[in-house]
């Protein structure tokens, strides 16, 4: 595929899971939170979504849309929203509600990212719900539920909500919101940055099904992309064992805060949870190094792709570093 965009020309924007360090607690990591979104507005990047987990000790963007209304009454004019709320956790009127409250005290700023995965386990996501009745498979007439409920279509009345004109995009790391999101005529959004194996079959899935709607005349793919980025390759090796370690605790079933870096990740998994872990952190989705070696990974990335957007995230244990990683993004922009 021959490249026609340049990674300095398209949108760049920030995936935030407000990590929670060890030795920290939630409100500190909701303070990061608000001081990343207040810099990274400043040096030019598009929007800044928050994702939605639950029962994870290391993440503390859980009532997702509480934080969206805290990052975007603290910031001026760059878009905020969700990536994603899960919704087969919620009734759909709740989340027209609460989008239509957060677009009426923010107008033509918020964002409504949607995925059908639970985000948790088995017994989180009954405590969530109190019933397991509606499950991903419900999850586009959920989608179609919540579009009533901006249309002024339901029978029941979002109030705020109704008559909104608030983008809904679907997310997904398979094939299915792909279909869906094409199907639909909506922005798409992919977990490149843990689903790297299924971003080129789900983009062509989606750009080769879509079909126009009222909103959105042509496809458009915003990737999630794992930046970890430092003065040199090696300070940033080093800051992303910090990131490899959380995976690996996930992979162990052991969800733990976001862990110090250390200086020689191979003293704390087998060569098999390595080879996992480095599979989920795929080099063409995860990239890792000083400006030089960010910049030509994201280039490579987007040729790969053709991309309409990156939306980066970095998990990154101390504040500062987290801040200059970002920075350094930035600086490639310009």
């Amino acid at each position: 595929m021959t490249l026609n965009k340049t990674f300095n020309n398209i949108p760049l924007s920030v995936l935030d899971l407000s990590p929670v360090n060890e030795g920290s607690d939630p409100g500190q990591s909701l303070q990061n939170s608000v001081d990343l979104a207040q810099h990274v507005e400043e040096w030019g990047f598009n929007r800044y979504w928050l994702a939605e987990h639950h029962n994870m000790p290391g993440i503390a963007s859980s009532a997702t849309s509480v934080i969206i209304g805290q990052i975007a009454g603290a910031t001026n004019h760059m878009r905020v929203g969700s990536g994603g709320i899960m919704l087969p956790n919620h009734a759909t009127l709740v989340i027209a509600e609460q989008f239509g409250t957060l677009e009426t005290l923010f107008p033509g700023r918020i964002d409504l990212g949607l995925g059908r995965a639970p985000g948790s386990d088995q017994a989180t996501a009954y405590a969530l719900r109190r019933t397991l009745n509606m499950g991903p498979e419900d999850f586009p007439l959920q989608v179609d539920e919540l579009q009533g409920y901006f249309a002024g279509t339901e029978c029941v009345h979002a109030v705020p909500g109704e008559g909104l004109d608030i983008p809904i995009w679907l997310l997904g790391s398979s094939g299915f919101s792909a279909q869906l999101s094409a199907q639909k005529g909506m922005p798409f959004s992919f977990a490149s940055h843990f689903s790297p194996d299924y971003t080129i079959p789900a983009l062509n899935l989606y750009r080769s099904n879509f079909q126009p709607s009222a909103t959105m005349e042509k496809p458009y793919a915003m990737l999630g992309v794992n930046v970890i980025a430092a003065d040199t390759d090696e300070q940033a090796h080093y800051i992303a064992t910090s990131q490899q370690q959380q995976f690996l605790s996930i992979r162990r079933g052991q969800p733990m805060k976001l862990q110090p870096p250390i200086k020689n990740i191979d003293d704390v998994w087998t060569e098999m949870e390595k080879a996992a872990v480095e599979k989920s952190l795929d080099s063409r989705s995860t990239i890792v190094g000083g400006p030089e070696t960010v910049k030509q990974g994201l280039e490579a990335f987007l040729n790969e792709t053709q991309a309409d957007e990156f939306i980066i995230n970095s998990q990154i244990f101390n504040h500062e570093d987290r801040l200059r990683s970002y920075e350094i993004i930035a600086e490639l922009m310009d």
